[in-house]
C-alpha cells in the first residue's frame, strides 16, 4: 500500500464510501464529491482495467472506452504491479464483470 495516501482524511473518505448501500446512494454521493469529468475518468479507468483483465487489445479498449493508449498503459501497469485492488474487486464481482447487468 502506498503510504503517501494513507492519511486520516483518506480513511474518513473510505469510511464514508463503505457506508453506501446501493448504486443510487453511490450516484448521489459521488455526484456531490466529484466533478462530472472526475467521475467519468474514474469509471473509464475501471472499464479499461476490466477489459485488460479480459485480455482485450489496446485497440479494442481505446475504441470502446475512448481511453488514450497512455491511460490504458497506466492502468495496465497498476494491474501488473499495483496492490491488487482491481483483482480483489474483480474476484468479488466474478461473473458479473464479464456479463454485466443493466
Amino acid at each position: 500500500m502506498n503510504e503517501k495516501i494513507k492519511t486520516q482524511a483518506v480513511d474518513h473518505l473510505f469510511d464514508a464510501v463503505l457506508t453506501l448501500e446501493s448504486r443510487e446512494e453511490c450516484y448521489r454521493f459521488f455526484e456531490d464529491l466529484c466533478t462530472v469529468n472526475e467521475l467519468l475518468s474514474l469509471s473509464q479507468r475501471y472499464e479499461v482495467a476490466s477489459m485488460l483483465s479480459q485480455k482485450k487489445t489496446y485497440l479494442e479498449i481505446a475504441e470502446k472506452t475512448g481511453a488514450s493508449t497512455a491511460t490504458i498503459s497506466r492502468v495496465n501497469r497498476s494491474l501488473n504491479y499495483g496492490d491488487d485492488g482491481y483483482a480483489l474487486v474483480f474476484g468479488r464481482l466474478g461473473d458479473r464483470l464479464t456479463h454485466p447487468q443493466t
